[in-house]
């Protein structure tokens, strides 16, 4: 899924918070990772994280913040030089803590009838001894709320994965849970909310994987 970026909100500028999925790393589509540690960039996620940067180009960006993790630290190093920013990391953008998933092979989950659970009704569901999908959503979204007070009518990038992404942006859409395995968050690519006192978030693009986003600020 592809969403070309919308006109922002007319009025006083608001806080814009974009979110940036992690590059391609060698397990990317193949195994849940989850938060197991060592897991670096392909050469083809190197090439999307400066994609990333350049895309950025032109719009004045406040903070740089990232998961703890390897892969999604890597991908927001060339954005933070270009803006001349220091990398903060952020625990609350980690991705979803998959419990006894993590590392299985994707073919093999898909064969378990808990993963019906995972497409079809995933507020109903907690990784064996992890995170439940609720818990996941309810910290990102806390997340994002404080760094977005911590830099209000500023530009935040945001690198964190795929599941979290998907969940934050269901949220600012209004979406429920039950349906947010329906948006498609792309390695490297980038989905930007923008919030303002006194209104619902505005989200402005999903899944962005091509067009320079200076214009999120025009």
């Amino acid at each position: 899924m592809l969403m070309t970026a919308a006109t922002p909100p007319a009025g006083p500028q608001g806080t814009l918070l974009l979110l940036v999925r992690h590059g391609e790393t060698p397990t990317t589509g193949k195994v849940l990772p989850g938060r197991a540690p060592g897991l670096h960039l392909s050469e083809r996620g190197r090439a999307q994280a400066e994609r990333v940067a350049e895309r950025l180009a032109g719009l004045a960006v406040d903070a740089v913040y990232s998961s703890p993790l390897e892969r999604t630290c890597e991908t927001a190093e060339p954005t933070a030089k270009s803006a001349g920013l220091e990398v903060r990391e952020e625990a609350g953008l980690i991705e979803c803590d998959f419990g006894e998933w993590t590392g299985a092979a994707l073919t093999d989950l898909a064969g378990l009838p808990e993963w019906h659970t995972v497409q079809h009704n995933p507020s109903a569901f907690r990784f064996p001894n992890g995170e439940s999908f609720t818990q996941m959503q309810a910290r990102i979204v806390g997340a994002l709320e404080v760094l977005g007070t911590a830099h209000a009518g500023g530009v935040v990038v945001c690198f964190s994965h795929a599941d979290p992404i998907k969940a934050a942006v269901a949220h600012a859409l209004g979406t429920p849970l039950d349906l947010f395995q329906r948006i498609v968050i792309s390695p490297g690519s980038v989905s930007a909310i923008s919030y303002s006192d006194g209104q619902a978030p505005a989200v402005l693009t999903v899944n962005s994987t091509s067009e320079p986003l200076s214009g999120l600020r025009a």
